[in-house]
């Protein structure tokens, strides 16, 4: 008889605990990023509403998205030192 062939070797994950973490702060800070990027329009386009350009949506908002995606890009490329 045989001896099992099979791999018996539990199968890892492809990413680690903080991988998740990260990729959870990221997305956060994307939804947050694109919350604060929303509204500022008018309902009447004769009417020019000037929070459309306030700093909140000019600076933060992008700001903050991209700190979302760096944050995605670490998650997924971090690998811990532990092997």
């Amino acid at each position: 008889m045989a001896q099992n062939d099979k791999n018996t070797e539990p199968k890892a994950f492809a990413f680690e605990k903080i991988n998740y973490i990260l990729l959870g702060v990221g997305i956060v800070l994307l939804a947050i990023g694109y919350f604060l990027l929303a509204g500022g329009g008018s309902d009447d386009p004769n009417i020019f509403n000037p929070e459309m350009f306030d700093a909140r949506r000019l600076y933060v908002a992008p700001i903050l998205i991209i700190i979302g995606f760096v944050v995605e890009i670490v998650a997924i490329m971090f690998k811990s030192k532990k092997q």
